[in-house]
């Protein structure tokens, strides 16, 4: 048994790999990596894939666990480690069509998936050396960068292309906003999730209250139980259109802090997102996310980003806009990619009808998914929005565990959303 490296990712590469096996099972080696095979690496690979009937296998590494390959792992950074087993029987039958750069090894795995098992041995079956070690925060923008556009072009067509094969791709057909049978107490409410966050909280609010607009607004701050003096700086803000929630359970996620928002008598007929670290990028903003919420009428409304350090200076990548999405396939594309942008803002009564998973990672993108399975996502494309990049931010150096749930919990909410659309 040997470990076959492809000189690049292209569909000649992974096709040519694929024609040179002269067995019934091919390994692959990641080109980018040095690899050293654990005890009985081929041999565990092979035992496992002849007992699962697989298609395809992947393992641990040494100090590096990975996570179950499911439905919804259709993103083309699943880490499946620096080695794979391919069977070389599965893998000539699905002959890759694809003609393109870097989209061969993620065209044959998403085949392969459509017929066979993927399984990974949650065992350390080899070492290597880290292909990336840049913090979390960084790598997660890496697919809007623009000198990546022409690749994110190729893997949104292969993604889309399984996604028609296995019935799960949906027309750019939506349904009509319906007219709320419900009253509301303002226009429109900004919310704000908090929890320990007096460096930056008032900046926040201030923001959100220096807001002008033709319409009545307030600011629902959802203060999930602070410990630092955020409890105290918000009790002295003094202005009536602040509504400041202590939640009465000690259990809630961000996203059980935007149902407390929501569902209360407090909130607007519309809710548009404000983290209690960023700021809105003008006093404009509200006026302009609230105007095209009404004019599409939309269900969901999205705007762009400009990421800052703490003192507001802009850093890279700078503008996340999101270009990606097009109003033909954005909602198909929205199952490769992570993310789909900030700020967010919603038609409450929709919202009401969905209502946020309670967790603190993933809240905004499931909500996001199941908007976008029946109505249609306005967007906006200019910065609307500071989003500060800075040592308290939730993500910015995730250990390799948490990033690991993260990055499952999302596959799963794939996963629920692939099953939905199935059939639609």
């Amino acid at each position: 048994m040997k470990l076959v490296y492809p000189r690049d990712y292209s569909s000649a590469s992974i096709q040519a790999a694929i024609d040179a096996a002269d067995s019934d099972l091919l390994f692959i080696g990641d080109p980018r990596v040095s690899i050293e095979p654990g005890p009985r690496m081929f041999e565990r690979m092979a035992q496992v894939f002849r007992e699962t009937g697989a298609g395809w296998v992947y393992s641990d590494s040494t100090g590096k666990p990975r996570i179950d390959y499911q439905t919804g792992s259709i993103r083309d950074g699943f880490d499946f480690g620096p080695v794979i087993a391919v069977s070389a029987e599965a893998a000539k039958n699905v002959r890759i069509e694809t003609i393109g750069k870097w989209g061969g090894f993620y065209d044959l795995r998403l085949k392969i998936s459509e017929t066979h098992p993927i399984v990974r041995i949650p065992e350390p079956l080899s070492t290597s050396s880290r292909v990336d070690a840049r913090p979390s925060a960084e790598k997660q923008f890496d697919y809007l960068d623009p000198r990546n556009r022409e690749y994110q072009i190729e893997m949104e067509r292969i993604a889309t292309a399984h996604l028609k094969r296995i019935g799960a791709w949906l027309e750019p057909r939506f349904a009509q906003v319906p007219t709320s049978p419900e009253s509301f107490p303002v226009k429109a409410s900004v919310v704000i999730p908090v929890r320990n966050r007096e460096r930056t909280i008032l900046d926040a609010v201030r923001s959100a209250l220096a807001q002008r607009a033709h319409f009545d607004f307030n600011v629902i701050v959802v203060d999930n139980h602070s410990t630092d003096r955020t409890t105290e700086l918000l009790r002295g803000i003094g202005d009536p259109r602040v509504v400041h929630i202590i939640p009465g359970r000690n259990d809630l996620g961000i996203g059980g802090c935007w149902n407390e928002a929501i569902y209360s008598k407090d909130c607007g007929e519309h809710a548009v997102q404000l983290d209690s670290d960023d700021l809105y990028a003008n006093d404009g903003v509200l006026a302009r996310i609230v105007g095209e919420l009404e004019a599409g009428p939309y269900a969901m409304v999205i705007g762009s980003y400009t990421m800052v350090d703490f003192s507001l200076k802009e850093i890279r990548p700078g503008l996340i806009d999101h270009r990606e999405w097009t109003r033909d396939n954005g909602r198909n594309n929205a199952l490769r990619i992570n993310g789909l942008g900030a700020p967010r803002a919603f038609n409450t009564s929709i919202l009401r009808r969905i209502g946020f998973p309670n967790v603190s990672y993933g809240e905004d993108y499931a909500v996001a998914l199941r908007v976008s399975r029946e109505y249609e996502i306005g967007r906006i494309y200019d910065s609307v929005y500071l989003c500060r990049r800075w040592e308290g931010n939730s993500d910015s150096v995730l250990p390799h565990e948490v990033a690991n749930r993260y990055d499952h919990y999302k596959d799963w909410l794939r996963t629920l959303e692939i099953e939905a659309r199935k059939g639609r």
